[in-house]
């Protein structure tokens, strides 16, 4: 006998929202997968009007956009959802982030007014520390590695090994001057703007190019959170809001 879809009363999508979150603490090394169930999840317990694709297999109309890689912490992370009914942007940031475990954080909501959101995110800023790397140190290898014109490495994806240049991708790097206690151990911090590119120049992908050029090699795993991702500003400076629009 032929299957058929499940009867179920599909009611239309009356109103998109745009949601951003935060990856924190311990949470960070939750994958993509972990998120989007603990997230479903959260739709549920919050008693949020979500609407649902029809077809055999229906699921909520999430969309994720550009999701930071596992063990990374990020304070710009961005969701879009489709609701059945118009609701209060803020009524539902503050069900969700109580219904989602403390380290995924709902920071803030916007009603979508906009088409294109995903175009809007052009670019990340990062924030990387360095536990146990001087700053003259990490300064010589980060001038090494902006004063190239190219640098390849390589990356396992799902069709193998690829290589591909991680400089170009980069537009700004900075060396933050920390604020050390008496006795405390050094911790370099470096701050990158990095546009978006196919494929996606990631962290971790610059920490293969700064080995490359420079040898340098942390002495313990670098801790990276990426602080903003948006439109990328004239100057390479830094990123904007891509809620700017939404907001009018």
């Amino acid at each position: 006998m032929a299957r058929t879809a499940p009867v179920r009363d599909f009611a239309p999508t009356v109103q998109k929202l745009r949601l951003k979150y935060a990856k924190r603490g311990r949470l960070r090394f939750s994958s993509h997968r972990d998120f989007q169930r603990a997230f479903e999840r959260a739709l549920r317990r919050a008693n949020v009007p979500i609407a649902f694709s029809t077809g055999f297999s229906p699921h909520p109309k999430v969309s994720y956009n550009n999701a930071a890689p596992t063990g990374t912490a990020s304070e710009a992370e961005y969701i879009e959802i489709g609701v059945t009914v118009e609701c209060d942007p803020d009524r539902i940031r503050l069900a969700l982030d109580e219904a989602l475990p403390p380290g995924l954080d709902i920071v803030d909501a916007v009603v979508s007014n906009t088409p294109d959101f995903a175009a809007r995110l052009e670019a990340s800023e990062w924030h990387l520390e360095f536990p146990g790397v001087s700053t003259e140190d990490l300064t010589k290898a980060v001038a090494l590695f902006m004063g190239a014109s190219e640098v390849l490495v390589e990356r396992l994806m799902k069709t193998g090994i690829r290589t591909f240049d991680a400089r170009s991708a980069v537009v700004n790097a900075q060396i933050l001057q920390e604020a050390r206690t008496p006795g405390a151990p050094e911790c370099a911090i470096l701050t990158l703007v990095v546009r978006h590119s196919t494929p996606a120049v990631r962290p971790d992908d610059v920490l293969a190019a700064l080995r490359r050029v420079a040898d340098l090699v942390p002495p313990t795993p670098v801790r990276v959170t990426r602080l903003a991702q948006g439109p990328l500003a004239p100057d390479g400076q830094g990123v904007g809001d891509p809620f700017a629009l939404d907001r009018g």
